[in-house]
């Protein structure tokens, strides 16, 4: 066989390779996925020496949202907020240059921010604080055979380890996606009325909001916050070796989550502009 021949085969095996381990990843996922939404619903009391196989200490789920939740507002909060002000401050220079009517950047921004950009923006904040958080610290506990302990001690790793973090992001989710979009609502009116002496009623009018719009954000949101934690997990458990491993495990979550966000965001987007339609 000739180099050239031997050079192209070796490309193609690790294409195929490659290919071959996105597939075994995509079903471990899914199989993760699964025993997560199991583990939520098994009865969480009992510390991991002297509980039954799949249960979690009590109070982890609130220690999660703490972690999730009240750490995490001031990073919603600034992202958000500054967010917020650059598109309202855009959108409103454009628009006087163009027409002069201000009179729907308020409630036009309120039905996007609600609709896309609120639990969007949110969700890819939580995949880069939380996700990576939940990655490091069940990575580090896999390289330090704490997973393999608990193992040994009749817990499944997924209900003791994952299932919190999953329920704390779905509530906490949902709490700073309402905060995110109030707190950008409130810079882009600021600035609204501050730049371009924009009457703040015609900034902050909901009348532009329909159902429709609250629906597919409570969709987003929640999809989001399920997707993050199981994803950020499910490379946390992958983690091989020492610390690089868990650096590698870390920048996966992190990748992984944002992607996920970004796919389901595309996703459910377009399945909502067919089942309704474009707006008149």
């Amino acid at each position: 066989m000739s180099e050239d021949s031997r050079s192209i085969k070796q490309r193609v095996e690790r294409v195929g390779a490659a290919v071959l381990d996105l597939f075994l990843a995509g079903g471990q996922l899914a199989r993760t996925f699964a025993a997560t939404w199991h583990g939520v619903f098994r009865r969480p009391n009992g510390t991991p020496a002297g509980t039954k196989r799949g249960q979690r200490p009590q109070g982890e789920v609130a220690n999660q949202m703490y972690v999730v939740g009240n750490k995490s507002l001031l990073f919603i909060a600034v992202t958000l907020g500054f967010i917020g002000m650059v598109m309202v401050f855009q959108s409103c220079l454009q628009l006087e240059r163009i027409t002069g009517d201000l009179s729907q950047v308020g409630p036009e921004f309120l039905k996007l921010l609600i609709q896309d950009f609120g639990p969007t923006i949110t969700a890819l904040m939580i995949a880069t604080r939380v996700g990576a958080g939940i990655a490091a610290e069940i990575g580090s506990m896999v390289v330090t055979e704490q997973v393999d302990a608990l193992r040994m001690s009749g817990v499944t790793p997924i209900d003791y380890l994952i299932a919190p973090r999953f329920i704390a992001c779905v509530v906490m989710g949902g709490v700073l996606t309402v905060f995110g979009v109030a707190i950008a609502y409130l810079a882009g009116g600021l600035t609204a009325w501050s730049s371009f002496d924009l009457n703040p009623r015609l900034f902050f009018d909901p009348s532009r909001v329909r159902f429709f719009d609250l629906a597919l954000g409570l969709i987003k949101t929640a999809c989001y916050s399920m997707a993050v934690p199981v994803i950020s997990g499910f490379c946390g458990l992958r983690a091989r070796g020492s610390s690089e491993g868990v650096g590698a495990a870390t920048t996966a979550a992190v990748i992984g989550s944002s992607l996920a966000v970004i796919v389901l965001n595309f996703i459910i987007s377009g399945v909502g502009l067919m089942l309704v339609g474009r707006e008149p």
